[in-house]
């Protein structure tokens, strides 16, 4: 698979609005390098069609179905916009991002995915509230959870979440629409603490057991790995960790109380 290939097939609305100057510019970073080498990711071939799909528009009359590109790219920005926040960029974490995608995508669109992270992550002054507010607009919510649990899964590479990393997630969060209570389910899986438990379940110690058992149904639903299919089977991979958390929390309770 040709670099322009996985380009032109991978994107659809992000390619438009403040998430399409991005990769714009990330793009022509990357011709300019490779040009002088005769080797352009678009040599002979043109620029990449959005094949009609629905662009970022300012009020959308119905959210399009998020696709897999779109979801990919969104990740590289917002995981450049984390990397950034504590102002180190700690190899451990930019090796996270390359392992994550490895694992969901496989070597080659992996390397695809990277070569783009690079340009990205070049970028200064990326606003992160426009970058946010145009994925609120045309992600389903789903698919902003799964955002958010990968982007504390970078923070969380080199072994602690640092008070500007949780800070800038949680603006992230802010923008894109997240409950406050998501929020700290999610965060929840990435700490250890005696109520960890409870905020995964988005409830308190003061639960009765009944409504333990209702929050877990509930939050089994909300995390269900085929409420992302649409992104294909490398995202369910991801789905299936909050999923297991969300078990994992249960049980613990369960345990605790003896039910």
């Amino acid at each position: 698979m040709s670099f322009s290939k996985w380009i032109g097939g991978a994107l659809g609305w992000s390619f438009g609005g403040p998430i399409g100057a991005i990769i714009g510019l990330a793009l022509g970073s990357m011709v300019d390098a490779m040009t002088n080498g005769n080797n352009s990711p678009f040599l002979g071939q043109g620029q990449p069609q959005q094949g009609g799909r629905t662009t970022y528009r300012t009020r959308p009359e119905q959210r399009p179905q998020t696709q897999s590109g779109d979801f990919e790219v969104s990740l590289l920005v917002l995981a450049s916009i984390v990397i950034k926040a504590d102002g180190i960029q700690d190899q451990r974490e930019l090796d996270f991002v390359r392992q994550q995608f490895v694992n969901m995508y496989g070597k080659e669109r992996a390397n695809h995915a990277f070569k783009l992270f690079k340009g990205i992550n070049n970028q200064d002054n990326i606003s992160t509230r426009q970058v946010c507010l145009q994925i609120r607009q045309m992600m389903d919510h789903p698919s902003r959870l799964q955002l958010m649990h990968f982007l504390f899964g970078i923070a969380k590479a080199d072994g602690t979440v640092t008070e500007d990393e949780e800070r800038q997630i949680y603006t992230i969060a802010g923008y894109l629409g997240i409950s406050s209570r998501d929020y700290e389910s999610i965060k929840a899986m990435f700490y250890n603490s005696s109520d960890n438990a409870y905020k995964v379940l988005e409830i308190d110690k003061n639960a009765t057991d009944d409504e333990v058992k209702k929050a877990y149904r509930t939050m089994a639903k909300k995390y269900h790995p085929d409420k992302v299919i649409h992104l294909g089977k490398e995202h369910q991979k991801g789905a299936e960790e909050k999923f297991r958390q969300v078990q994992a929390a249960y049980e613990q309770l369960q345990k605790e109380r003896r039910f």
